[in-house]
């Protein structure tokens, strides 16, 4: 079985109004993570994602670029344990 890994992680920079919480979507389930992702009201994007290890930190190279026009500035990442209570990824509001 593949080591199962979870990651909450908040995202600076020019990340809102530039599409991120609907390519950070695209992203995850192009690599197969499970979780969420929201707008936060101090211009940040939260974002929880799990899957195996390997699913988690391509997600989160990803969210250390974006994509155009976003302008990652910083991702800080909380490991946590994985609870497996997720069968989609969404954008939540």
């Amino acid at each position: 079985m593949k080591q199962q890994a979870r990651a909450h992680v908040v995202i600076h920079g020019r990340v809102q109004g530039v599409f991120f919480r609907m390519n950070t979507a695209r992203a995850a389930k192009l690599y197969g993570v499970m979780g969420w992702v929201r707008n936060r009201r101090d211009g940040t994007v939260e974002a929880l994602f799990e899957g195996s290890k390997k699913q988690v930190d391509a997600i989160l190279q990803w969210c250390h670029k974006g994509d155009p026009p976003a302008d990652v500035s910083n991702v800080d990442v909380n490991w946590e344990e994985a609870k497996g209570e997720f069968s989609t990824f969404d954008i939540t509001y």
